[in-house]
């Protein structure tokens, strides 16, 4: 298994990767402002599962395909990115009924599934994420201890635990701010907006970045 010494790196080197706003993070903030604490923490843990799946590839392979394929690489990273335009213009088209959502508990229940498959989708399709897995994760993995694929896993683990945490912060912090707009249907209006525009700006970012983003 994995040496205390070595989790204890990987954690520190998941944190500093994780504390510095990217896609992901950026993600959860934007919904937080366009929709509130619980599609922001919906999204965290729709977003934590799919980094998750990404582990699980590394773990069994697939994940150095992606990593030095070209080709598969910029399809996952222009198919996240163009999601994430999709969703900020449509935060934007909706962000004048935001009051009437804000303040509905059921329309809020329903969109919770679809809430978190949306963060899914962008945790799957996270550019940074799959580098870092490709790259990093396995330079912490005692080979002569065995169970390659088990440390991997357990790696993971770690980074979507410390990951989980970190970014609920981010979207608690974001969706207590839309609360405090959320007393102005213009300003509640407004921020619906500001979230889209992140999302939508957080796209083109992700889709003009380089190779080793």
């Amino acid at each position: 298994m994995v040496s205390p010494d070595r989790l204890a790196v990987f954690a520190a080197a998941s944190f500093l990767l994780i504390i510095v706003p990217g896609p992901s993070v950026l993600f959860v903030i934007g919904r937080a402002l366009a929709q509130g604490r619980r599609a922001a923490l919906t999204t965290v843990a729709g977003n934590t599962v799919g980094a998750y799946v990404l582990v699980v590839a590394v773990a069994l392979g697939i994940g150095t395909v992606v990593e030095r394929s070209v080709i598969v690489f910029t399809t996952l990273k222009l198919g996240g990115a163009a999601y994430l335009i999709y969703l900020g213009i449509k935060a934007v088209r909706q962000r004048k009924s935001m009051l009437s959502a804000f303040r509905s508990p059921d329309g809020a229940a329903q969109g919770s599934r679809r809430t978190f498959w949306e963060g899914f989708a962008v945790g799957v399709t996270n550019p940074k994420t799959i580098i870092f897995f490709a790259a990093v994760l396995p330079q912490f993995v005692d080979r002569g201890e065995g169970d390659v694929a088990v440390q991997m896993l357990l790696l993971g683990l770690v980074f979507n635990l410390i990951a989980l945490i970190c970014d609920s912060v981010w979207g608690l912090v974001a969706g207590t701010t839309r609360s405090w707009f959320a007393r102005s249907p213009r300003r509640l209006s407004m921020v619906g907006g500001a979230g889209g525009l992140t999302m939508i700006g957080l796209g083109l970012g992700v889709a003009a970045t380089g190779r080793k983003d």
